[in-house]
């Protein structure tokens, strides 16, 4: 049976402005992998990776794209003894208004998907072929 849609508005509201602040178990991670039963594999702004768990409220509600960016609480798991590391408390979706945030990382700047052009390679995209003289004359 599928889920009510108040619950799906419910999520995706609570997903869609971030915090005024994080907690201390709190903390930033961007999403390397999915490695497979709602787990997926995170850096932290360390560098340091694990593994989180998505909890119920958010499966097969939002999805979590490669590269994106997820808030985990690396709190909720310490009684257990297991490979995670968190769990995810909240997923940035709206990443602008994220990045405004006094909390968001410095280690998690915004790379550019243009490469910067060299003075060696001239791109020659929009330009017209190297014109040859006439031989009639």
């Amino acid at each position: 049976m599928a889920r009510p849609k108040r619950n799906l508005i419910a999520t995706a509201q609570a997903t869609s402005t971030p915090p005024t602040y994080l907690t201390d178990g709190q903390r930033l991670a961007k999403v390397i992998k999915a490695t497979g039963n709602n787990l997926y594999s995170v850096e932290f702004p360390s560098g340091a990776t694990g593994l989180v768990e998505l909890p119920a409220r958010f499966r097969s509600t939002i999805w979590i794209k490669h590269g994106g960016y997820v808030l985990v609480d690396t709190e909720s798991l310490q009684g257990r003894e297991n490979k995670l590391v968190g769990e995810i408390v909240n997923i940035v979706r709206d990443e602008k208004e994220w990045r405004k945030e006094s909390y968001w990382p410095k280690e998690f700047v915004r790379k550019h998907s243009y490469l910067e052009e060299s003075d060696d390679e001239k791109s020659t995209v929009g330009k017209l072929p190297p014109t040859e003289p006439d031989e009639d004359e």
